[in-house]
């Protein structure tokens, strides 16, 4: 069985980071890896983590603390592509829960999904994550329809 843990995007491994890539049907969903990292470099509680893989990084979680939320939310999870369909996604959901429970206590945590994207909100679901309100936003002119979950702590 593989092992996935998580590290802390650094310099050591930023540019590891920026390489990892989504499929092209996957790309509306997530925002790039570099913009992630620089919002994360310029906002305040923005937390960007590796995730791993026999020591490769095959995946990236930003979490941050949302004001509008008042509360603590997953805000980017991604798998590369060359290595979706082996569990990781599972395995690293896992391990940032974990992760997220030693850092911050038994909180509630949000997270978010297109609302067409149903192996993602199937995901969060299977971790115990409950489907609240669907909201929009823009973004370059375009449109973007997301449904908002909550897990408890």
């Amino acid at each position: 069985m593989m092992d996935v843990t998580l590290a802390e995007i650094d310099r050591s491994n930023y540019q590891e980071c920026i390489d990892l890539e989504l499929r092209d049907d996957q790309k509306e969903y997530v925002a790039p890896n570099l913009f992630s990292l620089v919002q994360a470099a310029y906002e305040p509680d923005m937390y960007p983590l590796g995730v791993f893989s026999r020591g490769k990084m095959v995946g990236f979680i930003l979490y941050d603390y949302d004001r509008e939320l008042d509360g603590w939310s997953m805000s980017r999870f991604m798998i590369d592509r060359r290595h979706q369909g082996q569990g990781l996604g599972r395995l690293a959901l896992e391990a940032f829960l974990e992760y997220f429970r030693d850092k911050q206590g038994k909180r509630a945590i949000y997270t978010s999904a297109a609302t067409d994207n149903s192996p993602a909100i199937a995901l969060y679901e299977s971790f115990g994550f409950v489907k609240g309100e669907e909201f929009e936003y823009e973004v370059k002119g375009k449109r973007y329809r997301e449904l908002r979950m909550r897990k408890a702590g």
